[in-house]
This record gives structure tokens, C-alpha cells and sequence, in this order.
């Protein structure tokens, strides 16, 4: 390859601003800049953020820009790297940080990364990682061992946002509540276990999900259809609420019913996107509780990966039960709803090529 080269390579395409994507062939770039590489697409994951985006609604419609080539979530080969680049080499199996960050703005030059107000999400911003190859930069680039399941790689980037969630606050020793069972709630689950939490709380409406989520070791499991999930909740903790609840699920009834359960001067981490503004009880559920409030953005740019990969190397997680289906890429819209049923855990897609 020269520098010159274009690949032509199937990729999943969203091309018009409506439910569905296509996978076509797609001709990528690989001139690339001197702190880029060019990732052979080994595995690829599919996200929440994929399904918005498949189903076209409102926050897909106010971000993109169409066509793009979709996807975030992958691990790969390094085939081709920049004048400049040292970090990584050819032949790398690497998984990736999918926000790209400027490294010159305020939060990233006080390492806070994660919160860089010039961010762009591959994949959302930029071409992604659906097809077989993809540019990153060097700089986002982890490598991985080559002994490793292959399955595990690309979910590296969704755990880090549950890792990030759930170890913001401590919890070791802690009664933790687990809203939201989708696959970063369950992801949550195992990393509040691997951390040690004393008592784990998931709430989630969806029987597949909750039963995955005592498969991974909840304690207690609460179907907010047919509970009191506040009343239940307060039951299971001797009428104090829980330390740390970990928010993944953006819905409105169960943010509101979680302030009301978290424990005064406990901690909440919100990492689920609510479609409209919600109403709170801002003085007593929050002020004179004395409560903690955390925005979880990503993950934390560098420190999330190199707990996620502590955690992976102890072997403490379980990633063989939270990844419940596999694909080939061309069956995209086929996982695409799957994932809109709900009854699912992780999905990772092979590319074909």
C-alpha cells in the first residue's frame, strides 16, 4: 500500500434519513495523516447509539450527516501506520477510544479528555468502523493480546463506559443499584462485582435482561412493572436506599424513583441519555440529601482503559455471558432488530472480507 491507495471494502451505510442501512461497497481513503493508522476491522460491536441511528429518530436526525459509514465499537490489525507514529506498529491488534479529542482545549490540556469540547465520535461525526478497514488516530489505538477471545476485543470501549459509571463513585463494600439492564447495565453489573460491591440492585423491565442480570450476579432483581421499585427498594435496605445507583437506562420514571432510593450523601452516576428534560425534586432529593451527581461522558482518556484492562487481565468479568449474539456484518439490519427487541445482550459483527 502507498500512500496513494484507495481500498474499495463492503460497509454498512446509512444513506438516507429514514429506518435501515445498506451494506454496499465503499471506497475508503487510505492516505492517512503522520499520527494516523489504518485498522483492518477484525471484529465490530453493535450499539444503542447504532440502533438511534438505524431507526433514524430525533437525536439521529439532529446529529448527522448523511451518507455515512456507521459504527464505533471494533478491534483490529494495524496494516498501514503515519510518518510519525511510535505508539503502535504493523501488525497490532488494537482496540479503540472512539472519541477523538484535540488534545488542545481547555478540559484536555487538565486531562479531562473525555470531556473535550472538540470531540468527535467515529462513526457519528466521522466514518466508521462498520466496514473493513477504518482510520484512528495512533494516539486512540490500545493494544491488545494476540491470545485473547477475538469476540471480547470490540466491547472494550461500551465496558469502559460501564466501568466508568460504576467505579466514579466507591463501591466496594456498597449497596450499588444497577437501572438498566441493556448490555452497559450488564456490563455494570459484573464490573460492580469485580469491585467488590456488597449488595447489587438491577431494575429493569425486560425478562430476558433480568434474567441475564441475576446470571451475573444481582442480588436482587426488580421489574418496575410490577413493583413499587422505590418502596422495594428501600425494603431491601433497611429503609436507607442505596450508596451508589449507576443510571443506564435514561428513563425518566426510573431517574426520578432513583434520587428517591439513593441513600443521603450516597452517589449518582448518569449515564443514560433521556429523550426530554426531566422534572426533579431538587431540594429533597438532592440538596438536603447531600447527594453527589456525576454526568458519565465516554470514558475517562486514559486511565477508564487501563482499568478495563486490569480487569480483563485478572480474568474478574464475563464477557462470554453479556455477548449473546454474533453476526456477520451483512446481516446488519437482522442484529439491528434484535437489538430493538431487547432481548438481547452484546452483538458483535464479523466483517466478511
Amino acid at each position: 500500500m502507498n500512500k496513494n491507495d484507495k481500498i474499495s471494502t463492503m460497509a454498512v451505510v446509512k444513506e438516507t434519513p429514514d429506518k435501515g442501512f445498506v451494506y454496499k461497497r465503499h471506497v475508503i481513503d487510505t492516505a492517512l495523516t503522520d499520527d494516523e493508522v489504518l485498522v483492518k476491522v477484525k471484529t465490530a460491536s453493535f450499539c444503542g447509539t447504532d440502533y438511534h441511528i438505524y431507526v433514524f429518530d430525533d437525536w439521529a436526525k439532529n446529529r448527522l450527516q448523511l451518507p455515512l459509514v456507521v459504527g464505533h465499537e471494533f478491534s483490529g490489525e494495524i496494516v498501514k501506520v503515519g510518518q510519525k507514529v511510535t505508539r503502535v506498529k504493523t501488525g497490532d491488534l488494537v482496540s479503540a477510544e472512539t472519541h477523538i479529542i484535540c488534545g488542545t482545549c481547555e478540559f484536555c490540556l487538565r486531562e479531562e479528555g473525555h470531556i473535550c469540547e472538540n470531540t468527535k465520535i467515529i462513526g457519528v461525526d466521522t466514518d466508521g468502523c462498520f466496514a473493513g478497514y477504518v482510520k484512528m488516530p495512533a494516539a486512540n489505538c490500545f493494544v491488545n493480546d494476540k491470545g485473547g477471545d477475538p469476540l471480547h476485543l470490540s466491547v472494550q470501549e461500551p465496558l469502559g463506559n460501564a466501568v466508568h459509571t460504576m467505579t466514579h463513585f466507591d463501591i466496594e463494600n456498597k449497596c450499588v443499584a444497577i437501572v438498566g439492564c441493556g448490555p452497559i447495565g450488564l456490563m455494570g453489573i459484573d464490573v460492580a462485582r469485580a469491585y467488590k460491591a456488597k449488595r447489587i440492585i438491577a431494575v429493569e423491565v425486560n425478562a430476558y435482561r433480568r434474567n441475564k442480570a441475576k446470571e451475573l450476579g444481582a442480588d436482587v432483581v426488580i421489574d418496575p412493572t410490577r413493583e413499587d421499585v422505590v418502596e422495594r427498594v428501600l425494603q431491601e435496605t433497611e429503609g436507607r436506599g442505596v450508596d451508589v445507583v449507576g443510571e443506564f437506562s435514561g428513563n425518566a420514571t426510573a431517574i426520578v424513583q432513583a434520587f428517591k432510593y439513593l441513600k443521603a450523601g450516597g452517589g449518582m452516576s448518569l449515564l443514560g441519555l433521556p429523550p426530554k428534560p426531566i422534572e426533579l425534586d431538587v431540594s429533597n432529593d438532592i440538596v438536603f440529601k447531600g447527594i453527589h451527581v456525576y454526568g458519565v461522558v465516554g470514558r475517562r482518556i486514559y486511565e477508564t482503559w487501563h482499568q478495563v484492562k486490569a480487569l480483563i487481565d485478572a480474568g474478574d468479568l464475563h464477557l462470554d455471558k453479556i455477548i449473546t449474539h454474533e453476526f456477520p456484518m451483512s446481516r446488519i439490519e437482522e442484529a439491528a432488530e434484535v437489538m430493538g427487541s431487547g432481548n438481547c445482550g452484546k452483538i458483535v459483527l464479523i466483517p466478511e472480507e
